[in-house]
């Protein structure tokens, strides 16, 4: 078995090294240059700690009982199990320098691990002990093996939540456990309360804090150092003074100084004797779940499932358009701190219909899908002139234009991929400021990780498989305990956002939830795939824009858009499906919402027919349009409105002077003029046809409009204007976040080519570093290499005379040389010849035929 890791790695395959680098991608970054520096990373506490976060909760235990089982026979395992008491005190505390580089037996760990009452067989512990060896956690072989550096540093100092053992913590705890039968008998005299006490700290992690009141101070010797971080459990005033202090005297607790606690608090530790005397109903290890818990008792129809998705996927796209159209009458200002104020994300609310809290999830996504952006004030607007807006980019117009299907897609796309935590938008921060909607405190680079992992626990699930919010905690709380430690809060808003966007309908993943999850491009096939490693026709697809996997699975559950309404009596326009973009303008311009859904509901008022007219429709227009579009007659009155408008429109002119309003109807503009709801406009008679007033046109517009009249503008001519909808102000293009780097703290996708690239660049390396260490001490200190015991270089004549004789003999020489760049440097070439100032000599190894100026050799030695 090889004594270092640098020296396992050296005897693996390629195929081995391949699968390691897969497993630990870190590892690759940057990429290393030979094994040892392979091995270095490997065994730092960074790489180590990715490595263990990736563990699940049996694996880690197995992990635990490698770190209890260095250094012990093979027979100590079982002896542990059969007597915990007697055979603790022979056990290395995990890390301690004894026992850092010690061997370990797959006996021992199998023994440990497959205690009666442990829950795990053989055959589970040896698996759990083949992915400790295929991540080299532990190397070696698979009947022994040592744990690799790095792991006890990254690990919790207290392996399967065991404490130190006695002699490390009080002389008086000390000699209590040495007699394994009196500990036995102090156990079982312990009160009720001190033996709740017990079994709590039992259960791991082994510390606790009481009141230093109801501690003994430490005595004996002094408790060895651990790290601050440790974890507690909190016994708390209910416990009670006298258990601890009965437990303390009783040298079952050790009161220890080393260990966290808050003012006014002692830390006590639990001895790994005792809690191995606790556990002897489980096991060393205590109980254990070699497999993930029960989940998705509950089963529902995957159509249904199906179905209910794909109905919220499409009320989130209506949803979203509100919002951002919401934005695009009236951007918000961005707060100088950064982000948008509470008020305006109220407003924002309530014109889109939607909850504050959904609001500002749908902000974050729009804004990561590049559909808003930020844009500066017109100087006008600012006295600063650098204060900016939030309002839609120029990719809302394309987005609002596309399928549902698709459009749903680029929504639930930036929301995977996006940096934000949007569910603490509304709490307060440090400070106690509240956190806004885009500023810079909803930044969390690990969320699109923590999405992924939720979604992949509902992925692994059979298709139709309901779990409970606690039951996917659970699961997650086992796949990857440290990982999942301190996350239950997050991990339910990601099931919650899950539902609002129609990623899982009924509490189960959908089927185009999957394909979103699995990263399938837009021709079915993943696109991370081997044989696109840099994803050029993946970025390809998208510009052209053709369907992809999940567009089209979502798009067979939507209803099919339709292109025509239906036109009652009582002027209500009722749209039997979701509208066309094109009828869906229309609409907008011509009616008023008054129902949405999956088959909405419009209704034609005054006011709409004369948006329309404004807008440049004539009358004749919007009989041709409602005939068209209508599936039943016309009815009667919607005519007689459109002509009783249309009347009326344009019987006021408007212009620029601060602002006119003229009239060939002498009696309208007296009753214009003796409107006191037009007070504020200061109107006054220029002549019989001709009023005039201080404020703008467009103000003088509105005005009117909101009073019940219908003017229209005109320019310097008389002729009428036709202002059609307004050229809507946007935000600078910004691209979605999709088309950027998924995770920043995701560890790199190695595809197969790389992978091999990278083990044929290690081999490479490796060789070089062989080669470098073959080097003949001569050799090495010619080239500036420190070399113990050698106090000089040869002569350069003297490496001439070496060189020719290599020549006619055909030997390998060790060559010392100055490079071009002042380098000093060795190489093992073969001579072919001398002359004109130039050696010219063959490398073997890289069959290649090099050339060296004779007054830059330094040294030359034969090789053995």
């Amino acid at each position: 078995m090889a004594n270092t890791l640098a020296d396992h790695l050296r005897s693996r395959s390629d195929a081995e090294l391949g699968d390691l680098l897969r497993l630990r991608p870190d590892l690759v970054v940057p990429a290393p240059t030979d094994i040892a520096t392979l091995a270095a990373r490997a065994q730092s506490r960074v790489s180590s700690a990715r490595a263990l976060d990736d563990l699940d909760e049996f694996t880690l235990r197995i992990l635990d009982a490698a770190r209890l089982c260095r250094e012990l026979p093979a027979s100590a395992g079982s002896a542990a199990a059969a007597d915990p008491a007697g055979s603790a005190a022979t056990v290395h505390p995990a890390g301690s320098a004894d026992s850092a580089d010690a061997a370990v037996e797959l006996d021992a760990v199998l023994a440990m691990a497959t205690a009666p009452g442990s829950g795990a067989t053989a055959a589970q512990v040896r698996a759990a002990v083949d992915r400790l060896l295929a991540r080299c956690l532990l190397y070696g072989s698979a009947g022994r093996f040592r744990v690799a550096g790095g792991v006890d540093e990254a690990s919790s100092p207290y392996p399967a939540g065991l404490g130190r053992p006695a002699a490390d913590l009080d002389d008086r705890v000390a000699r209590r456990c040495a007699d394994p039968a009196a500990l036995r008998r102090t156990l079982l005299s312990a009160p009720p309360s001190a033996r709740a006490v017990l079994d709590r700290l039992a259960v791991g992690p082994p510390l606790g804090t009481v009141s230093t009141a109801a501690a003994v101070p430490a005595t004996g010797a002094q408790a060895r150092e651990a790290p601050a971080a440790a974890a507690t459990a909190a016994l708390g005033p209910g416990d009670g003074v006298s258990p601890v202090r009965w437990l303390v005297e009783a040298g079952l607790l050790a009161v220890v100084t080393d260990a966290p606690a808050t003012a006014g608090s002692q830390a006590v530790e639990l001895p790994r004797e005792v809690g191995l005397l606790l556990r002897r109903d489980t096991g060393p290890l205590g109980a254990l779940r070699p497999d993930p818990p029960a989940a998705g008792s509950a089963e529902r129809d995957p159509k249904a499932v199906d179905s209910t998705g794909a109905g919220q996927a499409m009320e989130l796209v209506r949803q979203a358009g509100a919002l951002l159209e919401a934005l695009a009458a009236e951007p918000a200002p961005l707060l100088r701190t950064g982000g948008i104020g509470v008020r305006e994300l109220r407003r924002l609310a309530r014109a889109g219909g939607v909850s504050e809290s959904l609001a500002g999830l749908l902000i974050e996504i729009g804004y990561a899908a590049g559909l808003l952006g930020a844009a500066e004030l017109p100087a006008t607007a600012s006295r600063t002139a650098v204060d900016q807006q939030i309002l839609p980019t120029g990719n809302y117009d394309q987005w609002m234009n596309e399928p549902v299907a698709r459009r749903w897609e680029r929504l639930a796309g930036a929301w995977l991929a996006m940096t934000r935590r949007a569910g603490l938008i509304g709490r307060r921060d440090d400070r106690d400021r509240p956190i806004t909607a885009l500023s810079t405190d909803v930044e969390r680079a690990g969320a699109p990780t923590v999405r992924r992992t939720v979604l992949g626990v509902l992925a692994a699930l059979p298709p139709g498989a309901a779990p409970t919010a606690d039951e996917v905690l659970a699961l997650l709380a086992w796949q990857a305990p440290r990982r999942s430690r301190g996350r239950d809060d997050l991990h339910r808003e990601v099931l919650d956002e899950a539902a609002q966007l129609g990623v899982t309908g009924l509490g189960v993943l959908t089927g185009y939830g999957r394909s979103l999850l699995a990263g399938e491009g837009r021709d079915g096939r993943d696109t991370a795939a081997d044989d696109d490693p840099l994803g050029v026709r993946a970025t390809e697809r998208e510009h052209r824009g053709a369907a992809s996997t999940v567009e089209r699975a979502l798009d067979d559950l939507l209803p099919s858009p339709v292109d025509h309404v239906l036109v009652q009596a009582d002027l209500t326009v009722v749209v039997p499906g979701p509208p066309e973009p094109a009828l869906a303008a229309e609409l907008e311009l011509v009616a008023e919402p008054e129902s949405i859904g999956a088959a909405s509901v419009h209704r034609v008022t005054p006011a709409s027919v004369r948006r329309a007219l404004d807008a440049g429709y004539q009358a004749a227009e919007l009989h041709e349009l409602f005939a068209r579009r209508s599936r039943t007659p016309v009815p009667q009155g919607l005519t007689y409105l459109i002509d009783d408008s249309a009347r009326t429109h344009g019987g006021l002119r408007a212009g620029s002077a601060g602002g006119y309003l003229r009239s060939d109807d002498e009696a309208l503009l007296a009753t214009v003029l003796a409107d006191r709801r037009l007070a504020a406009l200061s109107l006054r008679r220029l002549a019989p046809t001709v009023l005039v007033c201080v404020v703008p046109a467009g103000r003088m517009l509105e005005a009117l409009r909101q009073a019940g009249y219908a003017p229209v503008p005109e320019d310097g001519t008389g002729a009428a204007l036709r202002t059609g909808r307004p050229r809507a102000r946007r935000a600078p293009a910004r691209h979605p976040v999709t088309l950027r780097s998924i995770d920043p703290l995701a560890a790199p996708k190695l595809t197969a080519p790389w992978i091999s690239g990278l083990v044929e660049q290690l081999r490479r390396g490796e060789a070089a570093a062989r080669a470098v260490r073959r080097t003949p001490g001569t050799i090495r200190a010619a080239t500036g290499q420190a070399v113990d015991g050698l106090a000089a270089v040869q002569a350069h004549s003297q490496a001439l005379a070496v060189l020719q004789q290599a020549v006619r003999d055909k030997a390998l020489v060790w060559v010392g040389y100055v490079d071009a760049h002042g380098a000093a440097a060795s190489r093992l070439v073969r001579p072919v010849s001398i002359g004109a100032g130039y050696l010219r000599a063959e490398d073997e190894r890289t069959e290649t035929l090099h050339t060296f100026a004779l007054q830059r050799v330094t040294a030359a030695v034969v090789h053995d």
